[in-house]
């Protein structure tokens, strides 16, 4: 859909007053070619998140898990920001913005050369020893996964957290490595369904968006609390709230405008009428 030239220029005169929180989600992803759970490239998918409590208490969960994340990690870790990306860093760049928080964790808001962003669910560059806490970049787990499993390929559709649909024939024949310090076991730098995203940062979330004077929503249907808090706290604090999705969202009532429009063209639209 095209949004109307009134609406883009509503847009354009609120983010051109400046201090504008962003808050992105996966919608503004899927044209770097990643999927999301919820927007048009979701709607066929039944994607299951694994979740953290499956992923501490079973080794073949585990095993599962990386097994389908070696084979989709191709696809994220190739990604390479869109135009919408660029657009929300030269907002920044042109000292627009107050901050950027993203639900998303493929990292492109920092390939495209945002510097401000706080990544709400953490990102699968790098994985986390749950044992020693040792942080390491996930290029290094991929070179020794790959040495562990000379020969092993497989491949399925992608799903929107970075795994790969993959057969139990498929999975049964993976090695799993342990951390390389303490051979604790790893896990991706990112927080899982029924995990909870550490208050640090949701109270550092909470200060850029109470720190604006408006709140821009980037591809996030705001269909879960994780996102959706920080549109309630801006309405509460009489912030205006901007919509940008495609699709409706959980915060379209609090809003004082949505566009139903694709990211990357309205996006580079706005930055170039600023």
């Amino acid at each position: 859909m095209i949004p109307s030239t009134t609406k883009v220029a509503e847009l354009v005169e609120l983010v051109a007053l400046g201090r504008v929180a962003v808050l992105s989600g996966a919608g503004l992803s899927t044209e770097s070619g990643i999927p999301d759970y919820r927007g048009p490239t979701g709607r066929a998918r039944r994607a299951e998140p694994m979740t953290y409590q499956r992923f501490v208490g079973s080794a073949e969960a585990r095993r599962r898990y990386w097994a389908r994340s070696h084979v989709g990690w191709r696809q994220i870790g190739e990604a390479r920001p869109n135009a919408g990306h660029r657009a929300v860093a030269e907002l920044e760049r042109r000292g627009l913005l107050a901050g950027i928080v993203t639900q998303n964790v493929d990292g492109l808001h920092q390939a495209a050369g945002a510097r401000g962003v706080i990544e709400l669910h953490g990102g699968l560059d790098r994985v986390v020893c749950l044992s020693c806490r040792e942080r390491t970049p996930r290029a290094e787990l991929e070179r020794r996964l790959r040495e562990a499993n000379p020969g092993w390929e497989a491949s399925g559709q992608i799903n929107p957290d970075g795994d790969a649909v993959l057969t139990d024939e498929q999975v049964a024949g993976f090695r799993v490595v342990g951390c390389a310090g303490c051979d604790g076991v790893l896990k991706p730098d990112v927080v899982f369904f029924g995990e909870n995203v550490p208050r640090p940062r949701v109270d550092e979330c909470f200060a850029v968006v109470g720190g604006a004077r408006a709140l821009l929503v980037l591809g996030s249907s705001l269909a879960i609390k994780s996102g959706l808090r920080f549109v309630t706290k801006a309405a509460a604090l009489g912030i205006p709230i901007a919509i940008v999705n495609q699709g409706p969202t959980g915060g379209d009532a609090d809003a004082t405008l949505t566009l139903d429009a694709p990211l990357g063209p309205t996006l580079t639209d706005l930055a170039s009428q600023l």
